[in-house]
């Protein structure tokens, strides 16, 4: 029996094919969303998290401004974004005390309905043109306030639960808890409230008959399917569709709630097995590149860009649009069947792209069974939409420790969770005090190449550099030296061995010595030079890598020697070039024939190849410039492409 009980609570188990020995055994945990404590860290990875696992001590995610505890980082970071939590914080900035949630809802209950805006008020735009009379509770709400209205308003129904659909979260617990006598003590079942209409979850004694009549039999399918038409005929199961689109990113599926056999005779949602009877992704580039935002949304917030990069964005979403709508078309038969929709999509423009209204709508703003996915969710793709549906129907494990009693002064539902105690860090002694302050005066004098004030700071100091290391010790620049050699920096490095008596022997952690990091030839002159100044018997100069003595005047010379010989080559390029110019290009007089001085040279110019011609516009440009001239090319071409499928020429 013990071994039956060890493999129920390690097995994923799946909402919709429940094994017989726990779906009779299970009953609501109706306070456990109150008292719950958040399992430790490997709990919180809700994906593929079945096993029952440990309570952490002394740690729980909540919201001190809220007075609201969560079982996890993600729900509590949620509940951040929350007009709740914003509410409070605007409270709490303005000298006022925060309200509690029930009062919030209370607010926005009685908050007056008629809030409108412009239509260009969405997440990424800036809400200009505020009611200067309007209160803190109405200016927090608007930009809210106006898409609900919209949406339902464009939905064709003024039903006053559309709201419902899109508000953001309120901090409510988003999973309800079951006990089952197959788990250990204090650890509980947990499932998605999303997973349940309205009606079941007003009725708490019937939410375990609600889940028993979710249980389907297993299917035999075959793989998924690799294109979007490839709709199965004539299919009549249980079925949910999700969908995410957001930054250009599209992604939808339909898949079968029904369990699919495995060649061993066992069933779950497992990544490989659930039944995808359709899905479909697209991207289009509608998103400016670090700036944020759609090319709508800044055309709204701005006027409209004349840019071919604003020009291509504004087609791609277009483009975007009828694709996601041509495919919605496609698959209206599945959608209209579908027992549940889970709908991510943010913005006016991606909420407008989904609901319309246009013509052949398929989706509709006030529909019951839209749903949000109660979590955080990444980059619209399938793999995403797959770890969503998998997060979704299958049942979360955790341990769940009741608090101690609060005392009498607190509430009862909002008990304090126990401060986790502060890691106490180790005191420093004097001399590493000392040490680290003089580790960071020098770095800071080093990384800015200060000569003369660094010489002055080690006299003053009376800071020999012979043995002197880093606190804390750093593995690859363990000495001034080390990091005044990886910065190329030649000054440094001769005043350091020259007059502040550093140690080129000392290796760093890889064993290497301070010229070993020298990047350039000046900075390794600079070492050899100080050899020649310093003599042999200085130091190690072997044991330094430190090549042969090089004199300054020596150095000197071999340096202008170079740029002599650079200059010579220089100027002979110079007269080759003019010369050439003559040959090819002799001037003629300033109009003939209607064309101007220099034609000749145009002519041979048009000759080059269009490599050559790129590499001759670029010629003396800085890396920046070169960047910026491609990207203006390659935004002129997919204007030139544009105008071409367009019809213009």
């Amino acid at each position: 029996m013990a071994s039956k009980q060890e493999d129920l609570q390690r097995r994923p188990v799946y909402l919709y094919d429940i094994d017989a020995d726990i779906l009779n055994t299970i009953a609501l945990k109706s306070d456990a969303d109150i008292i719950a404590e958040p399992v430790d860290k490997t709990a919180k990875q809700t994906t593929d998290t079945t096993a029952t696992e440990p309570t952490a001590s002394g740690s729980q995610a909540s919201c001190s401004l809220c007075s609201l505890k969560f079982d996890n980082v993600q729900e509590q970071r949620s509940h951040l974004k929350t007009d709740f939590h914003h509410y409070n914080l605007k409270q709490k900035l303005n000298g006022l005390s925060p309200v509690t949630e029930a009062k919030f809802e209370e607010l926005v209950n009685n908050l007056d309905e008629s809030i409108s805006g412009s239509d260009s008020s969405d997440s990424e735009d800036e809400e200009e043109g505020q009611d200067k009379d309007s209160s803190m509770l109405s200016a927090l709400l608007k930009k809210q306030a106006n898409i609900v209205g919209k949406m339902a308003k464009e939905g064709g129904d003024d039903d006053e639960n559309d709201g419902d659909k899109v508000k953001s979260s309120n901090g409510s617990q988003p999973l309800l808890w079951f006990s089952s006598p197959k788990l250990p003590e204090n650890s509980y079942y947990g499932v998605y409230k999303a997973m349940f209409t309205q009606e079941e979850l007003k009725k708490e004694d019937a939410i375990v008959d609600a889940i028993k009549s979710r249980q389907l039999a297993p299917i035999t399918m075959g793989k998924p399917p690799k294109d979007a038409n490839d709709i199965p005929p004539n299919y009549t199961g249980k079925h949910i569709f999700m969908c995410m689109i957001g930054g250009g990113h599209f992604a939808a599926m339909v898949v079968s709630l029904n369990p699919r056999k495995t060649k061993h005779g066992t069933t779950g949602p497992l990544n490989k097995e659930a039944v995808v009877l359709v899905h479909k992704t697209f991207h289009r580039y509608t998103t400016r590149r670090k700036q944020g935002g759609s090319q709508s949304a800044n055309d709204n917030a701005k006027g409209a860009a004349h840019s071919a990069g604003a020009n291509l964005r504004r087609y791609n979403e277009q483009a975007l649009v009828e694709d996601v709508r041509g495919l919605l078309a496609e698959w209206k038969g599945l959608i209209d069947t579908s027992d549940l929709l889970f709908i991510r999509a943010t913005g006016l423009t991606n909420r407008r792209t989904l609901f319309g209204p246009y013509d052949g709508q398929v989706l509709r703003a006030n529909d019951p069974r839209i749903r949000g996915f109660p979590f955080m969710t990444r980059r619209a793709t399938q793999n995403e939409l797959m770890r969503a549906f998998i997060e979704l129907t299958r049942l979360k494990v955790r341990q769940i420790v009741p608090e101690a009693a609060a005392p009498a002064t607190e509430s009862p539902k909002r008990p304090k969770s126990p401060k986790p105690a502060a890691a106490s860090k180790p005191k420093l002694s004097e001399e590493e005090e000392t040490l680290l302050l003089h580790t960071q005066q020098i770095q800071a004098l080093v990384k800015r190449s200060k000569v003369p004030a660094l010489l002055s700071y080690l006299s003053t100091n009376d800071i020999s550099l012979k043995d002197f290391r880093f606190f804390p010790a750093d593995h690859h620049t363990p000495t001034p030296l080390h990091l005044a050699a990886s910065q190329n920096s030649a000054p440094l490095v001769t005043g350091l061995l020259t007059r502040a008596g550093a140690n080129p022997t000392i290796p760093n952690g890889d064993g290497r010595t301070a010229f070993e990091l020298a990047g350039d030839r000046a900075t390794r002159d600079a070492f050899r030079v100080a050899r020649s100044e310093l003599g042999e018997g200085a130091w190690g100069w072997e044991a330094a890598k430190v090549p042969v003595a090089l004199s300054r005047d020596e150095a000197l010379k071999r340096t202008e020697r170079e740029k002599n010989e650079a200059k010579e080559k220089e100027d002979q390029r110079r007269k080759a070039e003019e010369e050439r110019l003559k040959k090819e290009g002799p001037k003629v007089d300033a109009t003939k024939n209607g064309k101007k001085a220099g034609g000749s040279v145009l002519a041979a110019a048009m000759k080059l190849t269009p490599q050559e011609r790129r590499e001759e516009e670029a010629k003396g440009l800085t890396p920046e410039m070169k960047m910026r001239l491609e990207r203006e090319r390659r935004a002129r071409a997919a204007e030139e492409r544009i105008r071409r499928l367009q019809g213009g020429q």
